[in-house]
């Protein structure tokens, strides 16, 4: 006491004693505010304002975190679909420029043989023309040489005469010969020109279509790397949540397997049973991993990898034995009415009061998943009912064998407990 009142004389000078009067229809009566009353009553008002400042600070820091990391997330796979369809356009482009560039080199070399038969046909010529102008030299030759030795005989008149019209008629045929075999000539040497200039084109064609093939094969790299980018954390989620990937793909094909449509008329193909040339076959090996990672995003929303609560909260109980009993689930603490979210596409089996549970909730995913949602203070789903991943269900509360508000999250495989932190950290580096 000796020290309250040297403590209230010493604050007097900054903190004067202070007089509350209430007043009555009888009476009055007055409450009297010493200095320590009051510097306890501002300190405390003090630390709670300061708690509710720094309370709402790590809410809007954490609330702002999800936000951003989930748009992060969506403009990631938004730009990824965008540059996988920009690389199949692309590849697309090539490909029916290589077709192209294949027919006119095709075309090319169709007109390089049709030269090479007209080079072929003017070399034949060419010689018919050489032989029949030897034939004609020789005959001219002995006919000179038969008018000379008449001559020199001193044979008639005649016969000079016969032989001279001979050797005419053997110069005309000369010249006649000699032009065809110029023209022939002529036409050899525009045929090699033109088998020549062909043969560069086809060339130049060959080479373009080698580029093409090229930057085929890169683009086709490209698109093979970034759907194994794509592919391989998809499949380590589900390997560290101890998923078995190959039956959740065939269970989610199961369900989404329909055709249909009308059905035009047969066709035959001509092609016989060519084989698949090596683009063909990388490009149906894309398409089926372009299907798996398809699969595996509906697959995700099937399985429970979500966080089923989305404000701020603390982890008060992990998996595992507590207080020598098994504790088949994790704690997740915050205050009474914090939205309660599904972690997972399914169906809700079971909502309501259960015995150490209080207000419950079961919703059975694919792959005999299912999850529990314990001590919530109010219930909005109902039996039968399809819920989607992310689908509000539930309110957090302080029902069934409680100490105080939280929730109790279970993830049954089965109908076996199983740790929900390997299917939430699995997850981690999807969502």
């Amino acid at each position: 006491m000796r020290i309250t009142h040297r403590l209230n004389a010493v604050l007097e000078r900054w903190f004067p004693e202070q007089r509350l009067f209430l007043k009555s229809e009888n009476n009055a009566r007055f409450l009297r505010l010493r200095p320590l009353t009051q510097i306890c009553a501002i300190g405390g008002g003090v630390v709670v304002l300061g708690w509710t400042l720094v309370a709402s600070a790590i809410l809007a820091i954490n609330a702002v975190g999800e936000g951003g990391a989930k748009n992060e997330a969506t403009q990631a796979q938004h730009a990824f679909e965008q540059r996988l369809t920009a690389l199949s356009s692309e590849r697309d482009a090539r490909a029916t420029e290589a077709l192209a560039a294949q027919d006119r080199f095709s075309a090319a070399l169709a007109q390089v043989s049709q030269m090479q038969s007209q080079l072929l046909q003017s070399d034949t010529r060419l010689r018919e023309l050489e032989s029949g102008i030897a034939i004609v030299q020789a005959s001219l030759q002995e006919a000179q040489t038969a008018r000379d030795m008449a001559m020199l005989q001193g044979e008639g008149e005649g016969d000079g005469i016969q032989a001279g019209n001979r050797v005419e008629e053997f110069s005309v045929a000369l010249d006649i010969l000699s032009n065809e075999l110029k023209e022939a000539a002529s036409a050899r040497l525009k045929a090699e020109q033109e088998t020549a200039e062909a043969q560069r084109r086809a060339q130049e064609i060959a080479m373009d279509h080698e580029r093409l093939i090229a930057r085929n094969n890169e683009i086709f790299t490209q698109i093979e790397d970034a759907v194994n980018v794509s592919v391989e954390p998809l499949e380590d989620m589900f390997r560290k949540a101890g998923i078995n990937s190959d039956e959740l793909l065939r269970t989610v094909r199961r369900g989404y397997s329909g055709t249909g449509g009308p059905l035009g008329s047969a066709t035959v193909s001509t092609r016989g049973n060519a084989e698949i040339s090596q683009e063909e076959a990388r490009a149906q090996e894309i398409l089926i991993s372009l299907d798996q990672i398809n699969t595996y995003r509906i697959a995700m929303d099937k399985m429970p990898l979500a966080m089923p609560v989305k404000s701020a909260f603390r982890f008060t109980s992990p998996y595992g034995r507590r207080w020598g009993r098994m504790h088949e689930g994790i704690d997740f603490a915050a205050p009474v009415g914090t939205p309660i979210y599904s972690t997972g596409e399914g169906e809700v089996i079971f909502a309501g009061w259960q015995r150490g549970y209080g207000n419950l909730i079961k919703i059975r995913h694919a792959l005999g998943t299912e999850t529990r949602y314990a001590h919530l203070s109010k219930i909005r789903v109902s039996v039968g009912q399809k819920v989607s991943r992310g689908a509000l269900i539930g309110d957090m509360g302080n029902t069934g064998r409680s100490t105080g508000p939280h929730l109790h999250y279970e993830i049954r495989v089965d109908g076996r407990s199983v740790d929900p932190m390997s299917f939430i950290k699995a997850a981690q580096n999807v969502f």
